[in-house]
């Protein structure tokens, strides 16, 4: 008898799991597991993305299913369509030696009718996103009334997404007497609500502090200019030449700018957001997998539910509105273990942002200086000198060319050999640098540091959109955090009229908001937005453009095909 085995997990799937490599259970598995596995308690687990909770609750689930009846017993509900097929590729792997287990991933972007077929055929296990089971329980498509088990995957992600609603709707239609298993990595104030009215009594545990970082990620910051962002960025990249990093921005906008300069500047990036098709989607995300893609450029929404191993830097190209998003972002790094860095690019008005962001993690932020021209060029040259030392020689077929090469290089003493070489690597990073700036600012100078509460003014925005196109307070509110990927506190007062609705926006997201909306159109109609702080006039669309869109959740045509 193995240690999986003396730990009450079936030999089945002990069978699976020690062929997928598991050697150990990580914490949150070994607490979660031994009360799980008895099926008796509703049940709390906090801890850091990356710490393994996919089996922490999926193999007790696994254990408690009935496989004779062909009910739905368990509901796993995970806040992005890429959790949600991870989750279900992950349980369908522990199943491997349990055939008669069906496993059933339902989320958006895919066809709901081989979704609706498999559930006919019998699934034991639904793996869901929120918005794509509303609508299959609104077609009645599904029957969530024989569920014995549901589980809160990612609970705070679905929160901050603005779900709760429909975790209401959705946890309403399942038995009384169901057990529920909410898992998370940091605890805001909306998951007491859910936990007071569905968790009676659960056992709770905490791997490490609430709200706290991973031990093993180290967190700096540089302070820059604002107009010397994009700079800081590239020389973050030149001065870390191995690096395998997601980059996160705050807009779609945003996310697809940086992408294509750092394209037409020579990097391996793409970008990630919420226009992309799920082809698209899946395209990049292929090409991250496999290092194709060295940098990943991404809004927080699209980036949720990655899970990609051997990432060595999370960098905040700007840093985020509410702070356990931090957590979130940095948790994408220093996975099962691993150590990782957090970088966060930033400029003097955050400075009361990252103090907040310490106080929450119990960790300092290191400032740090942006590196320049010399070390940059260092780091490259020698990370080139270590792809010569393991470099794999052809001996066989380079000696064909040996006497040609040996012939033309003869009048070429070995240093000038070495110069000529290294020369043909570097010369682009040497003329780059070579008239090099000083990034840095002087944070603690008073003459850097911006008006008290001068970032706090509020700005109205206009919209032309109101009741007549069907929105009320929430769908306006969600409408308005798809479409820019901004949270939901940034929205502070949602006036809805008839043709027309006005809305508060904290004033330095105005311009990110405006921007969000440019050649945008809901059901044929292009939408205006104008702000007290400044306005963008959204134009038409040209009729090709339109016809190419994909009818989103609210009839919208979406934006820009982007080429990846």
């Amino acid at each position: 008898m193995n240690y999986f085995e003396e730990f009450g997990i079936k030999k089945e799937l002990v069978k699976a799991i020690t062929e997928l490599g598991f050697e150990k259970l990580t914490p949150i598995q070994e607490k979660s597991i031994s009360i799980l596995k008895e099926g008796r308690r509703n049940f709390i687990g906090m801890a850091q993305t990356g710490t393994g909770k996919t089996a922490a609750f999926g193999l007790p689930l696994i254990s408690l299913i009935d496989a004779g009846s062909r009910t739905i017993q368990g509901l796993i509900l995970a806040p992005t369509r890429e959790l949600c097929v991870q989750i279900a590729k992950d349980l369908e792997h522990y199943c491997k030696y349990l055939k008669e287990v069906k496993i059933t991933a339902v989320y958006g972007g895919a066809s709901i009718r081989d979704q609706i077929s498999s559930i006919k055929r019998g699934s034991h296990i639904v793996v869901a996103t929120p918005g794509r089971l509303t609508d299959l329980i609104r077609r009645k498509k599904i029957n969530i009334s024989t569920v014995k088990y549901v589980v809160l995957d990612e609970a705070d992600e679905m929160l901050n997404m603005g779900f709760q609603e429909d975790l209401n709707a959705i946890l309403e239609l399942t038995p009384t007497d169901k057990l529920t298993w909410l898992f998370a990595a940091t605890m805001p104030k909306g998951i007491h609500a859910i936990t007071s009215k569905y968790l009676s009594d659960p056992y709770e545990i905490t791997i490490g502090e609430k709200n706290a970082a991973a031990d093993n990620i180290n967190h700096i910051y540089y302070m820059v200019h604002e107009k010397d962002r994009y700079k800081a960025l590239k020389r973050i990249v030149d001065a870390n030449p191995d690096i395998f990093a997601i980059v996160f921005c705050r807009t779609k906008l945003e996310t697809q700018g940086i992408a294509e300069k750092l394209i037409n500047d020579g990097y391996n990036a793409d970008s990630l957001h919420g226009d992309l098709s799920q082809n698209l989607r899946d395209k990049v995300m292929k090409h991250y997998r496999d290092r194709s893609l060295q940098l990943l450029i991404a809004t927080d929404v699209a980036a949720r539910g990655i899970d990609v191993n051997d990432v060595s830097h999370v960098i905040n190209y700007r840093l985020p509105d509410e702070l356990e998003i931090y957590t979130h972002r940095s948790g994408r790094t220093a996975r099962a273990g691993k150590s990782g860095i957090t970088i966060s690019i930033a400029n003097t008005k955050d400075m009361g942002k990252i103090r907040q962001i310490e106080r929450q993690i119990n960790r300092k932020l290191v400032y740090t200086k942006v590196p320049g021209g010399v070390k940059v060029c260092e780091a490259q040259f020698m990370s080139f000198m270590k792809k010569i030392q393991k470099v794999e020689i052809d001996s066989e077929e380079i000696s064909k060319y040996l006497p040609a090469m040996h012939d033309e290089l003869k009048d070429i003493d070995k240093d000038e050999l070495v110069k000529r070489i290294v020369s043909l690597e570097f010369n682009r990073f040497i003329e780059y640098y070579r008239e090099e700036e000083d990034l840095n600012i002087d944070f603690k100078k008073k003459d850097h540091i911006s008006p008290r509460g001068a970032d706090k003014k509020d700005n109205s925005m206009f919209i032309n959109l109101g009741s007549m196109d069907g929105f009320n307070t929430d769908s306006m509110q969600n409408y308005l955090m798809e479409m820019t990927g901004l949270p939901i506190k940034v929205f502070e007062r949602i006036n809805i009229k008839k043709a027309y609705s006005f809305i508060d926006i904290k004033g330095p997201h105005m311009p990110d908001v405006l921007d969000s909306f440019e050649n945008e159109v809901y059901k044929g109609r292009r939408i205006r937005v104008d702000g007290s702080g400044g306005s963008k006039k959204s134009q038409p669309r040209s009729s090709n453009s339109f016809s190419r869109g994909k009818r989103g959740v609210y009839g919208k045509s979406s934006r820009k095909r982007y080429k990846n």
